[in-house]
C-alpha cells in the first residue's frame, strides 16, 4: 500500500517540488518501506522517534525536523541526524541550534515557521514580526534560512487553509526582495494531507504529507 500511495502522489506532484514523509507515530519499518518506494524526505516530529527510524534508514534519506522545537531538545545528537529544521520560531530557538552545530561544525539550513492564521495555540512567527526575526537570525553563522514554513487547518475543507497559504508566500516574497545576507527565501513548506493541493495552488515547492502514504494512525 505504501509503495502504491507514493507512487501516485510523485506522479502528481508538479517538478521542482519536494515530498516530504510526515512519520509521525510511524514505525521505522514503514519508514523504510517508504524510502525504498522512492521517498527522499522523511519528516520527524519527535526526536526520539527519529532516532529510531534512523538506526535503521539511516542516510538513505534526508531528515527534516517538523515538529514543534523545545530549547531542550537540541542536542548534538539531533543535529547530527537532521539535514533541516522547519519549525524555527524565535531567536532563541536558533541561537541554541547555532550554538549546538558549532560543536560539530555544521551549518544547519532551517525554515522560519510562521503563524499565518494567528492562532494562539499554534507555534510560529506572526507575519508581520518575521522581517525583523529572519534579520535577527542571519547573523549566526551556523544557521542558514531558507525558507518559510506554515501549517494551516490539519481538518475540515481544504479550501479553508487558502488564506493561510497566500498570507505565508507573501510575507516569503517580502522578505526574498531584501537581499538579506545568510538568506536565502528558495523553499516555502505548505500544505499536509488535507491542503497540500491547495497549498501548491499557492506557491509551495515543499509539502508534509503523512496519512495518505501510510494510511490512517493507530489509536493508542
Amino acid at each position: 500500500m505504501i509503495k502504491e500511495n507514493i507512487a501516485r502522489i510523485l506522479a502528481e506532484l508538479p517538478a521542482g517540488v519536494e515530498l516530504v514523509a510526515a512519520a509521525k507515530t510511524r514505525t521505522p519499518e514503514e519508514i523504510l518501506e517508504a524510502v525504498q518506494a522512492g521517498i527522499r524526505i522523511i519528516g520527524e516530529n519527535y526526536v526520539q522517534e527519529a532516532k529510531r527510524a534512523y538506526e535503521i534508514v539511516g542516510k538513505k534519506a534526508q531528515w527534516h525536523f517538523i515538529g514543534t522545537l523545545q530549547k531542550h531538545n537540541v542536542r548534538v545528537k539531533m543535529l547530527e541526524i537532521f539535514d533541516m529544521i522547519e519549525t524555527v520560531d524565535s531567536l532563541e530557538i536558533a541561537k541554541e541550534i547555532d550554538k549546538r552545530c558549532a560543536q560539530i561544525g555544521k551549518v544547519m539550513p532551517i525554515l522560519i515557521e510562521i503563524n499565518s492564521g494567528r492562532e494562539s495555540q499554534k507555534a510560529g512567527v506572526l507575519s508581520e514580526n518575521a522581517e525583523q526575526v529572519i534579520k535577527e537570525i542571519s547573523s549566526l553563522e551556523h544557521v542558514k534560512v531558507r525558507g518559510l514554513m506554515t501549517m494551516g487547518p490539519r481538518f475540515g475543507n481544504p479550501e479553508d487553509s487558502r488564506p493561510y497559504f497566500i498570507e505565508t508566500k507573501r510575507v516569503c516574497e517580502r522578505i526574498k526582495s531584501l537581499e538579506l545576507p545568510n538568506v536565502e527565501m528558495k523553499c516555502l513548506s505548505m500544505g499536509m494531507t488535507n491542503s497540500y493541493k491547495i497549498a501548491l495552488e499557492e506557491g509551495a515547492n515543499i509539502v508534509r504529507i503523512g496519512t495518505r502514504i501510510f494510511g490512517e494512525r493507530s489509536s493508542l
